[in-house]
């Protein structure tokens, strides 16, 4: 299985978004690949001026963006938040 399925809260737009992604490649493609898709589906709404993160939602804790999503320790139904 090479995608999971995960959620994120964008408080932003004060919304959440299921996503499957795929587990081998990294998190900062990843976060490119969300900014796309939450901009899209929002009506243009979201558009960061730099750069957000990713958070893990329980401990806080910013993803390393120079690892891979799997490197990362992030399984299926893992909570995130974008900021």
């Amino acid at each position: 299985m090479n995608k999971i399925l995960v959620n994120v809260y964008v408080p932003a737009l004060e919304e959440n978004y299921d996503f499957w992604i795929p587990i081998n490649k990294k998190v900062y493609r990843i976060i490119l690949l969300l900014i796309k898709i939450i901009n899209e589906s929002s009506g243009g709404y979201y558009k960061p001026t730099k750069m957000p993160l990713l958070y893990d939602r329980n401990t806080s804790e910013p993803y390393n963006i120079d690892l891979t999503v799997k490197d990362n320790n992030v399984e299926n139904g893992t909570k995130m938040i974008l900021i």
